[in-house]
C-alpha cells in the first residue's frame, strides 16, 4: 500500500474531520443522512481513524435524532401558504417482513417564495383517508389557509383536502394526466395526443385553454372516448390559471415534490434495509431538515413577481 510520508494525502469521500469540533456522531450523522449504509460508516470510521465500530454501534448513535424526529413532527407551522403540494413515494420497511410502505410528504410554498418539508406519515399503503390525518396534523399545527394543494389526482383526494380546508382551491397534476393519456392509447398516437394534450395546460390564458381541450376532445373523441370523456369531467384541470402567471409552470403539476421524493428514494436505496419505523423516520427527516434548511429562504422560480398579487388572493379568500 502506498505511504503518505509528508502528509499530504486529503481523502475527497468525505469532508476532513474536525476532532476539536466535531464529534463522531455528527460525522456518523452527517454520513446517514448522505445514505452511506451503517456497515459502509463503520469501515470509513476504521480506515481514517483507526477505530473499529460495529454497524450495530453506528445505528445506536443515530438514534440521537430521535429527538429531531419528534421536534421536526411537532413544530408550528405557520399559519398560510400559497401551494402545497401531496405526494407519496415508497420505501422498503421491515415490520415482520419488508415491504414497500407509502411515504406521504407534503411540501408547502409561502406566499414569499421559500418552501419547506412540512409534515408526513408512512402507511403500509396510499389512500384518501390516511392523506386527511395528515391535513388534520398541519391544521393542528397551525396552518390555517391554503390557496391551492397539488396532487397526482388519488381518487377522493378532493374531498378530503375540502373536509380540512374547504376554501382552498385543488389542481390536478396535469404531468400525471398526460402520463395516463399515455398509457391509453396506441404507440402510435402517443406523440400526436401529448403534444395536442400539452396545449392544453401551455396555453397563454384559461380560455384559450378550455378551447384547446374542447379541440382536443372533438379530435380524439372516436377513437378514445374514454379518455376524453375522463378530462371533460375532470374540473380541477385548469384551476392553476387563477393564480399569477409566473407561478404557472410550478403549479400545474406535482414535479417540484416528486424530484424530491426521488431523491429521498434514491438515498434510501444505499440503506441495507430500515429495521422498523423508527429507523426510518430518522433517516426520513434528515433528509427534510436538510431540504429545509436549503430552501427556507430561497424564493422559488416566479413566485417574487407573484408576491403582491398572492398576497391579495389571501385578502380575499
Amino acid at each position: 500500500m502506498p505511504r503518505d510520508r509528508n502528509g499530504e494525502f486529503n481523502q475527497q469521500t468525505v469532508a476532513p474531520y474536525k476532532r476539536s469540533n466535531d464529534t463522531l456522531e455528527a460525522f456518523v450523522i452527517h454520513m446517514f443522512q448522505k445514505g452511506v449504509t451503517m456497515s459502509e460508516i463503520s469501515d470509513l470510521i476504521e480506515k481514517m481513524y483507526g477505530h473499529h465500530y460495529t454497524p450495530q454501534t453506528i445505528s445506536n448513535m443515530t438514534k440521537v435524532m430521535s429527538e429531531q424526529v419528534e421536534a421536526f413532527k411537532s413544530r408550528p407551522l405557520d399559519q398560510r401558504y400559497a401551494c402545497v403540494y401531496l405526494d407519496a413515494t415508497y420505501i422498503s420497511l421491515k415490520r415482520d417482513t419488508v415491504s414497500k410502505e407509502a411515504v406521504y410528504i407534503t411540501i408547502g410554498i409561502r406566499e414569499d417564495g421559500s418552501k419547506e418539508v412540512l409534515a408526513y406519515t408512512v402507511a403500509p399503503t396510499e389512500s384518501a383517508f390516511v392523506w386527511e390525518e395528515v391535513l388534520l396534523d398541519l391544521k393542528e399545527r397551525g396552518v390555517e389557509e391554503v390557496l391551492l394543494f397539488i396532487s397526482d389526482g388519488l381518487k377522493g383526494i378532493t374531498d378530503r383536502i375540502f373536509a380540512v380546508f374547504p376554501d382552498a382551491k385543488y389542481q390536478a397534476c396535469c404531468v400525471h394526466l398526460s402520463r395516463g393519456i399515455r398509457h391509453k392509447v396506441r404507440v402510435t398516437d402517443r406523440k400526436e395526443i401529448l403534444d395536442d394534450f400539452k396545449s392544453v395546460y401551455r396555453a397563454e390564458n384559461r380560455e384559450l385553454g378550455e378551447k384547446a381541450l374542447k379541440a382536443f376532445v372533438d379530435k380524439w373523441k372516436t377513437a378514445y372516448p374514454k379518455v376524453t370523456k375522463s378530462l371533460e369531467a375532470n374540473p380541477y384541470i385548469f384551476t392553476f390559471y387563477d393564480f399569477p402567471k409566473s407561478i404557472w409552470r410550478s403549479i400545474y403539476s406535482t414535479n417540484l415534490i416528486e424530484s424530491f421524493n426521488k431523491k429521498v428514494k434514491k438515498y434510501s436505496k444505499r440503506k441495507e434495509q430500515f429495521p422498523n419505523e423508527d429507523s426510518l423516520d430518522r433517516f426520513l427527516v434528515s433528509q427534510f431538515e436538510i431540504y429545509n434548511q436549503n430552501f427556507s429562504t430561497r424564493c422559488h422560480i416566479g413566485f417574487d413577481q407573484a408576491r403582491a398579487e398572492l398576497a391579495e388572493m389571501f385578502k380575499q379568500a
